[in-house]
Parts: C-alpha cells; structure tokens; sequence
C-alpha cells in the first residue's frame, strides 16, 4: 500500500500505513497466525469460485509455466491454502487429460512489513501436503515455485504480462492511506470520536473515504492491468456493504464498538480524548455499485461476476466464544497501527472492554459481516 501520513496535530504521531500495518506476526496467542478463522471461512465462501475461475485461464491458454498471485496473503494457515486449492484444481485436470501438470509460480504478496518468515517456515508442510494429495488423487506431482514478494498492490508489483490468475481474499478493504480530509482547515478532527464512518459522521466522512477508494481501486487495476496476460483473470473478495448508502451495521457495528471501547479508556484516564478522535482507520467497504463504477472507469477488465455474501460472526451459538473469536481476531489485524498511534501498554485493556461490549452484542442477536466477491477477466 502507498507511503501516507495521518495529518494531525503535532503531538500525534505520523502513520505511514505501509510500514506501519501489517497482521500480528508470529504463532502467540495474539498473532494473526492463531486468530484468523473468520478470513479463513470467508475464502472457503469463495473456494470454488477462485478454483474454477483459475482452472478456466489455465484450460483456455494451456501454458507450460501458471503464475498465481496471491495479493495481501498475510501469514499463519490461511497463506498458502489458496495456492494449494489451485494448484490441486488444475493437477486433477491434467490427470483426467493425461497431461503433465505445468510448473506452478505462486507468488505471495504483502506490506513489507508481513511476516514473510512464518510462511516460509510453513514451506515443508505445504509441499508434503501436495505429495499426498499427489499420490491419492493419482496426478503427477506438480513443481511448485513459491515466491514472496513484498511491496503495495496500489502500484506495480510483477513483470508485464507475467501472470495468468491473481487472487486477493480481505485486503482490498484496507486503503493505501487515512483519507485527506477528515481534519477541518485548523486541524480539528471533523469525526470526533469515530473512528470510521458512523451514523454521527458529517458527509465529509463518506464522501473523503470514497474518494480514498476510487484512487486506490483504480491504480489497483490499472497496475493488474499491466501484469496480467490477456484472458487472465483476478478473483477478489474484500468486505463490502449492500447499497451504496454509506451506513451498513454488518459493515460499521464491530468499528462502532471499538469506538466504544476507547471511551471508557478515556473515562479511566488511560488515554487522552483527542488522541482518540484523531484516530481514523485506512478501511474502506464498498458498495458493489463503487467496484463496477471504477472496474468501467479503468477499462482493462470485463467484469464477469460480482455478489455479495454474508458471513455469521456468531456461528457457534456460544456468544462468549464467538465474542473473543471476533475480539482477538480484529486486535491480530488493528494492533499494529494502535500500538503506533496510542502506544502498546493500552492494547490489553482495550481488548478486555471490547470483548466484552462483542459478547454482549452477540448476547442479544446475531452479529454478520458482509463480503463481496468479484469476478474479472483481462480484456
């Protein structure tokens, strides 16, 4: 993601999102690697479409060499799973057609800032998972070449025209930068309080986060443009709203909460308020209406397929295991930003209260998110 910086006063400090986000490194109780369930069950929402959009390029070119992107592929369990449903798609296709599988180039890409190392580490393990799968399933053990590369997709990041499929499960929500605009023209916060766009936020709010979205989702596709062959495809899915009204509760509750959690911190002394309201998050949820907006605009890819799916947060009935599930995995993906702008020593005590205000709200009904998924060809 693009270098930005949080205009504020002086005594906040700067975020430059891309060296700042990243998902909690690691294997900890905290690391995103342990508290990622909820990304997993959205890429399985989305499996067979990604597996059959990529087994359609490689039937339809039938090259020697597939490349497949993996854009935001974070680390922990969910990093290679995609790389691995492919890959085993495309072998059985061989193996049905007596033919020799192509050599597979999965490159893996996120902020430089990602934890590269846990992936790699995960190496063995994904290769002798492929030899098994090889030998049940009876096709030819594929040659797999694994790369990481890191770098923002808001700009180019492949060789011209090097890459038949790309593939990006929740990332594209994450924008290149905090949107220009949110603080008036002496520097006052104009969404004192949120951290996001809210029913209380001033139209401002929306209007600068949509105009965030269509810069970066327009380089975005102007960069795959350049990077993917023709008739190559991209398959994206990313957290959306239903409408293009600017306030979705699937979309905004769990930012909502956070907010509320930061209040009683300031209540108890533990942070100072407008440090609170000068926090905004680089988080955008489109309307499927703003991703064929920008898909026309830019002009490179047919859109061939776009809906929406809503995914229960509250799955297992048990609202306090749901309600830390959902609690661990947004610090796993907040904490390196929070740390940066309030400090790490309120992270815990952040958490506790937002868990708690999290197994509330699933105490009374169901809590859902909204996920988009998309469909593109290069033209």
């Amino acid at each position: 993601m693009a270098s930005s910086l949080l205009h504020c006063s002086d005594k906040i400090p700067f975020m430059n999102v891309e060296t700042i986000l990243h998902m909690k490194e690691g294997l900890g109780e905290t690391s995103y690697a342990q508290n990622s369930s909820l990304q997993r069950r959205g890429m399985d929402t989305l499996k067979s479409l990604i597996t059959n959009s990529a087994a359609d390029v490689y039937l339809s070119q039938m090259p020697e060499r597939f490349a497949v992107a993996d854009l935001g592929c974070s680390s922990g369990p969910n990093a290679l799973c995609l790389a691995e449903d492919i890959i085993g798609s495309i072998s059985r296709i061989c193996c049905r057609s007596s033919r020799p599988p192509p050599e597979f180039s999965v490159l893996l890409n996120d902020l430089p800032t990602n934890d590269f190392n846990t992936i790699f580490f995960s190496l063995p393990e994904f290769t002798d998972r492929l030899k098994a799968a090889a030998k049940s399933d009876e096709w030819g053990r594929p040659m797999v070449f694994l790369s990481g590369v890191p770098g923002s997709f808001y700009g180019r990041l492949f060789p011209a025209k090097s890459v038949h499929f790309v593939c990006s499960c929740s990332s594209l929500h994450w924008l290149s930068q905090v949107p220009p605009g949110l603080f008036d023209e002496v520097n006052v916060p104009i969404n004192k309080g949120k951290m996001y766009i809210s029913s209380t936020s001033p139209l401002a709010v929306p209007m600068a986060y949509l105009r965030q979205f269509q810069r970066d989702f327009s380089l975005f596709l102007k960069s795959r443009a350049a990077e993917v062959f023709s008739g190559g495809r991209m398959v994206l899915a990313m957290l959306g709203r239903q409408a293009d009204g600017y306030i979705d509760r699937r979309t905004t509750f769990l930012w909502e909460l956070l907010s509320e959690s930061f209040v009683s911190l300031v209540e108890q002394g533990l942070v100072e308020e407008d440090r609170v309201d000068a926090y905004n998050v680089p988080f955008y949820a489109p309307s499927i209406g703003e991703i064929e907006e920008e898909v026309r605009r830019e002009g490179s890819f047919r859109l061939d397929y776009v809906q929406t799916y809503e995914i229960n947060l509250s799955s297992s009935g048990d609202a306090k295991e749901d309600g830390r599930t959902v609690s661990m995995a947004i610090r796993a993906i907040q904490e390196s930003m929070l740390s940066h702008h309030f400090g790490p020593e309120i992270v815990d005590a952040l958490f506790a209260k937002y868990t708690e205000l999290v197994t509330a709200s699933m105490e009374r009904e169901e809590v859902k998110s909204l996920q988009i998924g998309v469909v593109l060809s290069r033209l």
